[in-house]
């Protein structure tokens, strides 16, 4: 009964991506749906953006393991990133008219900046569409009592969330996504409620997590632990901003106010929202205390089955239902936009210059070739990750930390930035950064600190060497 209602609800999904699609008809509605978004569906987006499988089985089965302290990337990099988004992208994003991120970096650089950030923020995304990837298939798992394994089920997942954004685009996305913030809204909240009685009442599971120094969020030990934490922040918190994910759904928004405002709601929605699924985990440990077991487990990602394991064996087929509804919803929502914005990227700025008068239906072409193409490469990184979904999210945004962030920044608000800064930048930053990972990759300075630092020094070094005048030459 369980799996043919989750089979329905996967239809209806597929139903309304598909639908969506008749809003397409050129590259601009397949990439950021025609820049028409009213402020509930960009919102939506938004919130979509971070409300995935991490967030769900990860992010609340760390915190159930390592409290606050440990998941200071997600939730409170991941929405600070968005607050910065809004409050010092956004607007300059909307008002020059782009395509993609790579875009920016095209005109206010040039092409080979363009190309070479491209190629890192795409990149970027293999482990944060493989986390997405790995959690549908750990669903499918579950569900299936084993019958699917982990393989089969990502293999499955990747060709559902495939089958639906493949024609509809960003419009595919934006649909879905407001559905199914709905069902996750919902549907975790009834969940947190059936849970909170079953442990017997939120304020014992509060003052058990209390007890046992969950809700400690600051460092305790030297320079070292504090960098480490710092550098966990950043990564998301930053790292996170030159993104085009990010940028797609903002910029769908029908106006620049929309833009802002909503990437605000949706920060303010994730943050709050985000504490539900932890809530909920560590009620599973005060209701049946041998699930810190997994704790112990060789393979780091068996801590993410807490949650589906307390729901299949403890609640009754409506909670199931409601739950595995909600998960799957913020999966797909994630998986979805996962799949498109690295696909914009890559065909708009790194494949598409190969390519000279192509017209507005072969680019609409061109860009589901490549979304087929970045499907396969996440789905081959998903099923050789030993990795945990929050250890995926958050390596893949060191990337854009060391060689992408500074020459955004600077683009924007240093006149004096010049191609020179922002070649040397991106050259220093991932030099250093992946100098340092093997070098000293448990230094007293994490290696995405020391990337950025070079990246920022390579800025300023390349920006001042460029505007030196040559020495005049001496005439006899």
């Amino acid at each position: 009964m369980l799996i043919a209602f989750v089979l329905l609800y996967l239809a209806v999904t597929v139903g309304i991506g598909l639908w969506a699609a008749r809003r397409v008809h050129n590259a601009k509605d397949y990439v950021i749906a025609g820049r028409s978004l009213p402020f509930a569906m960009t919102t939506a987006t938004v919130f979509a953006t971070w409300f995935g499988a991490e967030t769900v089985l990860s992010v609340s089965a760390t915190f159930s393991r390592d409290g606050l302290n440990g998941i200071v990337a997600d939730p409170f990099g991941a929405s600070f990133c968005l607050v910065f988004v809004a409050l010092f992208f956004a607007r300059a994003f909307y008002r020059m008219d782009l395509l993609t991120i790579g875009d920016f970096y095209r005109k206010r650089y040039s092409k080979p900046v363009e190309i070479v950030t491209s190629v890192a923020i795409t990149a970027s995304y293999l482990g944060w569409t493989s986390a997405q990837l790995t959690a549908l298939g750990l669903v499918f798992s579950v569900l299936s009592g084993g019958a699917i394994d982990l393989t089969t089920g990502i293999m499955i997942g990747t060709a559902i969330v495939l089958g639906y954004t493949i024609w509809g685009g960003m419009w595919s996305v934006a649909m879905t996504d407001m559905f199914q913030s709905v069902v996750i809204l919902a549907g975790l909240c009834a969940i947190a409620w059936l849970v909170s009685d079953m442990a017997g009442g939120t304020g014992k599971v509060v003052a058990a997590a209390f007890e046992a120094g969950r809700f400690e969020f600051w460092p305790k030990g030297g320079a070292k632990d504090w960098l480490w934490f710092a550098a966990a922040w950043m990564t998301l918190a930053v790292g996170s901003i030159p993104q085009q994910d990010v940028f797609q759904r903002v910029t769908s928004a029908k106006n620049e106010k929309t833009a802002v405002r909503a990437t605000l709601s949706g920060a303010a929605i994730y943050f709050c929202f985000a504490f539900v699924p932890m809530f909920i985990a560590y009620s599973a440990l005060v209701i049946d205390p041998s699930m810190a077991q997994l704790f112990k487990a060789d393979d780091e990602r068996e801590i993410q089955r807490i949650l589906p394991d307390l729901i299949l064996e403890r609640t009754p087929l409506w909670a199931q239902v409601v739950f595995f509804g909600a998960l799957l919803s913020a999966i797909l929502s994630t998986a979805s936009g996962a799949l498109i914005a690295p696909t914009s990227l890559a065909t708009e700025n790194i494949v598409r210059p190969f390519f000279r008068n192509m017209s507005d239906r072969q680019f609409l072409l061109l860009l589901r070739v490549v979304l087929v193409t970045f499907s396969l490469a996440a789905l081959l990184f998903a099923l050789n990750s030993k990795s945990t979904m929050y250890q995926m999210v958050q390596n893949a945004y060191k990337v854009t930390l060391v060689s992408c962030l500074v020459p955004l920044a600077a683009g924007i608000y240093w006149r004096r930035a010049n191609t020179a800064g922002a070649t040397l930048s991106v050259a220093l930053g991932l030099g250093a950064w992946i100098a340092a990972e093997f070098v000293a990759p448990e230094a007293t300075v994490p290696p995405q600190l020391v990337g950025l630092a070079a990246s920022l020094f390579g800025m300023v070094m390349g920006t001042y060497a460029a505007r030196v005048p040559a020495p005049r030459a001496r005439h006899g």
